[in-house]
């Protein structure tokens, strides 16, 4: 009996690491990240209330903008991986380019769930932590909470 509680806890642990999105496109479509986030979704865009938008690109991959309203250059980023940590954590690993010559890969981890998303922490690779359990270190605050628009 307790092999075969065993063999079917192996089992069904198999099966859900089987099952578990592999490609970027898969787990943004099961954390229902693609598309339009908001601080305040009624607000235009500003500093104060960054727009975030994940969509698929002309090649199929997974991109991500950061629009901060008139007189500012979005931010672009390229979604390299995405793993999912648990029902409401998501680990992402990303190329920013800020427009410059300089290109920066990071490490993000957020909280999805109940229409929000939250970044818990931000890591540049080789770079020390920006963001650490939702606070931007820099600044002592923490990271806002985004709804989705649509």
């Amino acid at each position: 009996m307790r092999a075969l509680v065993v063999a079917a806890i192996w089992l069904s642990m198999t099966l859900a690491v089987a099952a578990a999105p592999s490609t970027p496109a898969a787990v943004f479509r099961v954390f229902g990240l693609f598309g339009t986030w908001a601080a305040d979704c009624a607000r235009p865009a500003s500093l104060r209330n960054p727009y975030v938008r994940d969509f698929l690109n002309d090649a199929g991959a997974v991109a991500e903008e950061h629009h901060f309203g008139l007189g500012y250059a979005a931010n672009h980023y390229d979604v390299l991986s995405a793993k999912r940590l648990s029902a409401t954590e998501v680990e992402l690993e990303v190329r920013f380019e800020p427009g410059d010559e300089a290109v920066h890969r990071q490490t993000l981890v957020m909280r999805v769930a109940d229409g929000r998303r939250r970044t818990l922490f931000n890591q540049p690779a080789g770079g020390k932590v920006r963001v650490k359990d939702g606070v931007a270190l820099g600044l002592g605050v923490e990271t806002p909470t985004l709804r989705k628009c649509e």
